[in-house]
C-alpha cells in the first residue's frame, strides 16, 4: 500500500508533519483563490458586489461547514478499521458512507435552495446588495452535492495517511477556478454569479479526480464483494454517530457566526465589506490551524484503532509545539502588514474599510493561539470516536458569540465584532482542556481493562 501512510509507527512529529503539510498547502492555496476571487469582485466589480459575497458568508460556513464535518466524521471509522488492519469493515464502512453522504447531499440542495430569501432577510442582508447576495448564494447551495462528493473521497483518502492527492487536486481545481473567474467575471461580466459558477465547476473537476484516483490507485477502498457493498445498519448508525455530531458542531458554531455577522450587517455596507475582506486573510492563516488538527483527527483515529494508545499523548504533544511556532511567525506577517493585505481587496482610497479589516485581523491574531489549541483538541476528540462530546465546544462557541453580538457590537459597534472570534474560542477551551484530560485517562482505563477492543 504505497499510497497510504500509517501513523501508529515512527514520529508523531514527523507523521503529524508528513500529514498536514499537503493539506496546509492545499487549503492556503484554497484560501489564496478565494482572496484573488474577493479582490477581482471588489476591484472589478466594487464595494458593493465584494459586500454582497459576504453577506451570507456565515450562513455558507453553516450549510458547507455541516457538509464538509459530516464527511470528515465518515472518514473516522475508515481510518480506524485502517488502523486496526480490518479492511474488510472499511470497505463496508465506505459503500455506507457514501449511500449517506448522497441523501444528504439531495435534502440539503433542495432545502436550501428554497429557503435562500428567508434567510438573507434573517442576517438584516442591506437591500442594496440583496439581490447579488440571494444569487451568489442560490449557486453556492447548488453546488452542494459536488462539495460534498469532493469532501467525502478525499476523506476516505486522508483516511489512509495520504493527504498528498487532494493537496494536488486542490491544486489543479483552484486553477480552474481562477481561470472561470477571469473568463465569466472580466471577460463575460456575469458579476457575482460568475464567481459562483466558477467555484461550482471547479468543485465538481475536483471531486471526478478523487474518484478516478480512488479507482486506479487506491483499490482497496472499493468494496469487492456484495457483502461489503451492502447497505449495514450497524456500520451505518456508527458513522452517523461520528458524521453528524461533527457537522452539528460547525452548524452549532455557525448559528454564532450567524448572530455576529446579523449584528455586524445592521452597521452598514462599509463594515459588511470590512468584515468580508478580513475574513478572506483571516482564513488564510487560520487554515494552518485547523489542518494540524485534521491530521490529529487522522493520527488519533489509526492509533486507537492499532491499540496505541500512549501514542495519542505524544501526538497532543507534538501538535501543540507545532502549532506555537507557527503563531510566532503569523505575527510577524499579520501585525505590521495587515493594512497593506486589506488594500488587495479595495482602493486605498477606502480609508474606513482598510483601518476596521485591519483591526479585525490584529485583535484576532494575538488569540491564535487559544484557536490552535481548540483545533488540535476538539480534532482529536473527534478522531478517538467521540465526536459527541466535541459537541459541546460547538455549543460554547456559539454562546460566546450569541453574547458579543446581544451585548457588545450594539455598545462598542465593528470593535465588538473583533471580539467575537476569540470570545468564543476562549469559551470552547474552557470545556476542551479538561474533556480531552478525562477522556485520555478514560481511554487508557478501557484498554488496560481490555474493553476497548471489544468497542472498536
Amino acid at each position: 500500500m504505497s499510497n497510504v501512510n500509517d501513523m501508529t509507527v515512527g514520529s508523531p512529529t514527523k507523521g503529524i508533519l508528513k500529514f498536514a503539510i499537503p493539506l496546509i498547502f492545499g487549503y492556503i492555496l484554497q484560501q489564496m483563490y478565494l482572496i484573488i476571487d474577493a479582490s477581482i469582485v471588489g476591484r472589478f466589480i466594487g464595494v458593493n458586489a465584494l459586500a454582497a459575497v459576504g453577506a451570507s458568508a456565515s450562513i455558507m460556513f453553516l450549510i458547507m461547514g455541516f457538509c464538509n464535518g459530516c464527511c470528515s466524521g465518515f472518514s473516522i471509522p475508515v481510518a480506524q478499521a485502517f488502523g486496526a488492519k480490518d479492511y474488510k469493515r472499511m470497505r463496508s464502512y465506505v459503500s455506507n458512507a457514501i449511500r449517506l453522504a448522497a441523501i444528504i447531499a439531495v435534502v440539503l440542495t433542495i432545502a436550501t435552495a428554497m429557503l435562500c430569501a428567508p434567510i438573507l432577510k434573517m442576517l438584516n442582508v442591506p437591500a442594496n446588495i440583496f439581490h447579488d447576495a440571494w444569487l451568489f448564494l442560490l449557486i453556492n447551495f447548488l453546488s452542494i452535492p459536488f462539495t460534498i462528493c469532493y469532501n467525502v473521497l478525499s476523506g476516505f483518502i486522508r483516511a489512509l495517511g495520504n493527504s498528498k492527492q487532494p493537496f494536488y487536486f486542490l491544486i489543479f481545481s483552484s486553477f480552474i477556478n481562477i481561470a472561470l473567474d477571469l473568463l465569466l467575471i472580466l471577460a463575460l461580466n456575469m458579476g457575482v454569479a460568475g464567481a459562483a459558477i466558477a467555484t461550482m465547476i471547479s468543485q465538481a473537476f475536483a471531486s471526478l479526480l478523487c474518484w478516478i484516483y480512488i479507482r486506479k490507485r487506491m483499490p482497496q477502498l472499493l468494496p469487492k464483494n456484495y457483502e461489503e457493498k451492502e447497505f449495514n445498519k450497524n456500520l451505518s448508525g456508527i458513522l452517523l454517530n461520528n458524521g453528524l455530531p461533527m457537522g452539528l458542531q460547525f452548524s452549532i458554531t455557525a448559528i454564532g457566526i450567524i448572530m455576529l455577522q446579523s449584528a455586524n450587517n445592521a452597521l452598514g455596507t462599509v463594515y459588511v465589506a470590512a468584515f468580508t475582506a478580513s475574513m478572506r486573510v483571516k482564513y488564510l492563516f487560520t487554515c494552518v490551524f485547523e489542518n494540524i488538527g485534521v491530521a490529529m483527527a487522522t493520527y488519533c483515529g489509526q492509533n486507537i484503532g492499532a491499540g496505541a494508545i500512549s501514542r495519542i499523548k505524544q501526538g497532543l504533544f507534538a501538535s501543540t509545539k507545532i502549532m506555537i511556532i507557527y503563531f510566532l511567525f503569523t505575527l510577524a506577517i499579520i501585525i505590521p502588514f495587515a493594512d497593506d493585505m486589506m488594500m488587495i481587496f479595495v482602493d486605498p482610497s477606502e480609508k474606513d474599510i482598510i483601518y476596521n479589516a485591519a483591526l479585525f485581523m490584529h485583535i484576532a491574531n494575538y488569540f491564535y493561539p487559544v484557536l490552535g489549541l481548540l483545533v488540535i483538541l476538539r480534532y482529536s476528540i473527534q478522531g478517538l470516536g467521540y465526536g459527541k462530546l466535541s459537541l459541546f465546544s460547538g455549543v460554547a462557541e456559539m454562546i460566546a458569540r450569541c453574547a458579543v453580538s446581544i451585548w457588545l457590537v450594539p455598545t462598542f459597534h465593528f470593535l465588538g465584532v473583533c471580539y467575537g472570534d476569540p470570545m468564543a474560542w476562549i469559551a470552547a477551551d474552557l470545556f476542551l482542556i479538561p474533556a480531552m484530560y478525562f477522556l485520555y485517562k478514560h481511554i487508557k482505563r478501557e484498554y488496560l481493562s481490555g474493553q476497548l477492543n471489544a468497542k472498536l
